[in-house]
């Protein structure tokens, strides 16, 4: 790869620069893989990237897409979706993992940076879970993170299952197959889901424990029991990770045309 690459903060992540208005459709599929696989982060810049682009680059490197249906689409069929709306700030995640539909990579574009700020924030799950003290550490072991989902529409549940979802057996057999999941089909048409996962994850191409999860939000922002058990972490525990968050926080400072290809199974995001 003849392409310039530098440091992404202080993160293993990387920038790697376009080389005389290259394409970034024109980069090896290969050499980009094995730069992601050790970096986690790798931003693209000055590939003047559209998002009809990113959606072609991102197929080569993916199987299946997931369909979000909380965010506005820009196509039809949904492949990119403008991130959320407001100007508020985002806490720490990993893209759906509160669901056990959870893309291993995840996508960022940028048409327009913002006047002021805006950046895309981003956090090592694995740094975050080896800064944890023994006994938070054991806590996140011993105790599952629990998920509830109330009357999901079938027609919906059958589309975010994919296209082998034609009838009610063919969504019992996939949601039979998922790890954690446990459902109830109700009279009016709608399924409650119940989903229960573990806060630390295993690295996908490191093998390392990761703190990837959605924890933080649900523990931020409702006051539902947040593990299986029917608890919640203790004030004590939430600064702790809260203090973890603020010194490990890196930022990706939009320009545009940039694309982001971060690893979802080790790297949580936000947003200032």
């Amino acid at each position: 790869m003849n392409s310039k690459i530098e440091a992404l903060g202080t993160s293993t992540g990387k920038i790697l620069y376009s080389s005389d208005c290259q394409n970034i459709l024109d980069l090896s599929v290969a050499e980009t893989m094995e730069l992601f696989k050790s970096s986690g982060v790798i931003l693209f810049r000055g590939f003047g990237v559209t998002p009809k682009q990113m959606k072609d680059f991102s197929e080569q490197f993916s199987g299946r897409h997931i369909i979000d249906f909380t965010k506005v689409s820009i196509d039809s069929d949904k492949f990119v979706n403008f991130v959320d709306g407001g100007i508020d700030g985002l806490i720490p995640h990993c893209e759906n993992s509160c669901f056990p539909f959870r893309p291993d990579v995840i996508w960022f574009c940028c048409t327009v940076p913002a006047e002021q700020e805006g950046e895309t924030l981003f956090w090592d799950g694995v740094r975050v879970w080896e800064e944890l003290s023994q006994e938070s550490k054991q806590l996140f072991i011993s105790k599952q993170l629990k998920f509830s989902y109330n009357n999901i529409p079938v027609d919906r549940l059958k589309i975010i299952l994919g296209y082998s979802a034609h009838t009610i057996d063919d969504i019992k057999q996939i949601l039979d197959s998922l790890d954690g999941v446990s459902y109830q089909f109700n009279d009016d048409k709608t399924v409650y889901v119940e989903y229960t996962c573990s806060a630390v994850v295993k690295n996908k191409y490191t093998h390392q424990n990761a703190f990837a999860n959605h924890f933080w939000v649900y523990q931020k922002k409702t006051e539902e029991a947040i593990f299986e058990d029917g608890s919640r972490a203790s004030d004590e525990v939430a600064d702790e990770i809260e203090t973890i968050f603020d010194k490990l926080t890196e930022k990706i400072p939009w320009e545009a045309g940039d694309l982001v290809m971060m690893d979802n199974s080790r790297f949580l995001h936000g947003r200032k």
